[in-house]
């Protein structure tokens, strides 16, 4: 990932607190016929491994469970937040003109050997944990034992689980702290205007840390 200084996030503590509020990833894999993508709920296991491991699962029908050349490393991307930057909430576009527009976007990529496995403990463990991370909000969440045992045993035969233990994890955080220091204001303000409050709060904090 190409990553400017100014845009790089390093500590590892945040790149693991950022994987585990995305969730989300875009894991990607070497096959013989290409590359092939698949969008899948990751775990991290922040004690496996110096950088951690990913845990998850995927269907066994998709061709990257089977396919897949371990031999090459994976990666998994996590998005984070993202947004179009207009040159009209620039200070230096009323001063100068001398602006354009920019998104911008918060992300990691984590690499690593893949391994796919099909032990049915293994996969019922990686789905109650899935589903208690994610369920645990809610007023009542829904747990995996509240559905019958043998229709579970069931949707377990349908799936594989995947681990990577990650070797190289790259953060990116670009949220406008290239910008000069009169434009700063302008970009927190027009965010909020926007309805990007969040972003905005983003922007704010990253250029804060900067300063």
């Amino acid at each position: 990932m190409y990553t400017p200084t100014a845009f790089a996030v390093t500590d590892l503590d945040t790149l693991h607190s950022q994987i585990e509020a995305h969730g989300l990833a875009t894991m990607v894999t070497m096959t013989p016929d290409g590359l092939i993508a698949s969008y899948l709920p990751l775990l991290l296991d922040r004690a496996r491994g110096p950088q951690g491991t990913l845990v998850g699962h995927l269907a066994r029908a998709n061709p990257q469970a089977t396919r897949s050349d371990t031999s090459v490393p994976a990666l998994a991307m996590f998005q984070g937040i993202d947004g179009y930057i207009s040159p009209s909430i620039y200070a230096t576009k009323h001063q100068t003109g001398k602006a354009v527009p920019t998104w911008n976007y918060t992300a990691i990529h984590a690499y690593g050997t893949a391994t796919f496995f099909s032990d049915p403990d293994r996969l019922l463990d990686v789905v109650t944990r899935l589903t208690d991370k994610h369920e645990a909000t809610r007023p009542v969440p829904w747990a995996v034992s509240d559905a019958p045992r043998d229709f579970i045993d069931g949707m377990l035969r349908a799936i594989v689980g995947v681990e990577i233990p990650i070797d190289r994890l790259e953060g990116k955080a670009k949220l406008s702290q290239n910008r000069p220091p009169v434009d700063h204001e302008g970009i927190v303000s027009g965010l909020q205007a926007e309805g990007r409050a969040d972003l905005a709060a983003q922007v704010a904090r990253a250029i804060a840390e900067r300063a």
